[in-house]
């Protein structure tokens, strides 16, 4: 797909799981060697509802060394921006992590455990914890953290488990957000946080309008959590997989490099 040389962007953000690399599963050699490249051309920022152990296991551990300067072009926010991370002096730091309350944690941990058990959506066998205290948001992962792509696909291939699940829990605690997350996730934020809200901390912190970046995701379908990014304004490319997103890659890359 060719951009209009006047629509280039100055800044790529893309989600992670099914994105740039398949669901909690590290960086393919290829991705890691793409986004080094997309690097020395623009900023880039990785930007989920993962904490950022699993940033630094998909993605960080899986990029060969970066200089100081290529490291600083890239942005991660966990937990859908409550968290920013960036290199400095040669260490991955975090700038911000806009935490919930014990009460709040509390609070959303009993309710979505206390909802799965009714609803029968309590699993007996799961790959880790099914509840995740990631300090801004709570997950439930109804197989666990590290539950492989085929059980988790099979699970709920239509959505309405999770959904159910979401919805049940929101009328529990209407002072915060209950979202669908991944594949088999729900997660529990602070009201107003999703990948939108991440988006506009990613401008104020960067500088870069809104309307200059590009945002890559598999779920900017109206039910995806990569939806609120659309419907911000952000423009947006829709992808159906990590190598789906490699081979526009492969296209944005040259496009990018032939403008400087």
């Amino acid at each position: 797909m060719e951009i209009p040389l006047d629509a280039l962007p100055r800044l790529v953000a893309f989600d992670l799981d099914d994105t740039l690399a398949p669901s909690k599963s590290p960086l393919d050699p290829s991705m890691a060697d793409l986004l080094v490249e997309l690097l020395e051309q623009v900023p880039v920022c990785v930007i989920s509802g993962g904490q950022f152990g699993q940033f630094q296991m998909q993605v960080v551990d899986r990029l060969p060394a970066l200089d100081a300067a290529t490291a600083a072009r890239l942005h991660l926010m966990p937990t859908c921006g409550t968290q920013y991370w960036h290199a400095q002096d040669g260490a991955w730091t975090c700038a911000y992590a806009e935490d919930l309350t014990q009460d709040e944690k509390d609070r959303a941990l009993a309710a979505v455990e206390s909802t799965a058990r009714e609803l029968g959506l309590w699993e007996e066998k799961t790959w880790g914890p099914i509840l995740e205290d990631r300090g801004s948001q709570i997950t439930f992962s109804a197989l666990g953290q590290a539950a492989p792509v085929a059980a988790k696909t099979a699970w709920d291939p239509t959505g309405e488990r999770k959904t159910a699940l979401r919805d049940a829990v929101a009328a529990l605690l209407p002072d915060l957000e209950v979202r669908s997350g991944g594949s088999t996730s729900v997660d529990i934020t602070r009201k107003g946080i999703d990948k939108a809200y991440g988006m506009a901390k990613l401008a104020a912190v960067t500088g870069i309008d809104l309307q200059e970046m590009l945002f890559v995701g598999d779920r900017l379908d109206e039910a995806g959590n990569d939806y609120p990014v659309k419907a911000l304004g952000v423009p947006c490319h829709a992808v159906t997989g990590w190598t789906d997103t490699a081979q526009f890659l492969s296209t944005l890359i040259p496009q990018l490099r032939a403008a400087h």
